[in-house]
């Protein structure tokens, strides 16, 4: 069955959202959208915010998941925390992480406190 690029992103952030919980993460939202991007999964693990971003590759022939985290996404998503943080009332000094859950055919790997941003 042929998905297109929505329908599989849903799909395989219902996996991630799947394998966090497993570990003890409490999703607090999904697709949390502002003018500078989308955060993928927002949730809370360890008393700690944390936002997500979901990767997936059919096969390794374009990289690791993860790979496609660069600076430039990295930058837009910590926007975008700035704008959740403020929307929900959260002190930006009170501490986040961000998390990547990468996924590579069946192969997932939750990377907690993937890249820092400044």
């Amino acid at each position: 069955m042929y998905l297109n690029r929505r329908e599989t992103g849903v799909r395989y952030e219902e996996v991630a959202a799947r394998a966090l919980y497993a570990r003890g993460y409490r999703i607090l939202e999904r697709n949390f959208r502002c003018r500078f991007g989308e955060i993928d999964i927002v949730a809370r693990h360890k008393g700690v915010l944390v936002f997500v971003e979901v990767k997936y590759r059919r096969d390794l022939r374009s990289g690791f998941p993860e790979e496609a985290v660069d600076r430039r996404k990295q930058e837009a998503i910590r926007r975008t925390a700035e704008v959740y943080m403020h929307r929900h009332g959260y002190d930006w000094w009170a501490g986040c992480r961000f998390d990547v859950v990468a996924i590579a055919g069946e192969d997932i790997r939750v990377i907690e406190d993937a890249f820092w941003t400044e």
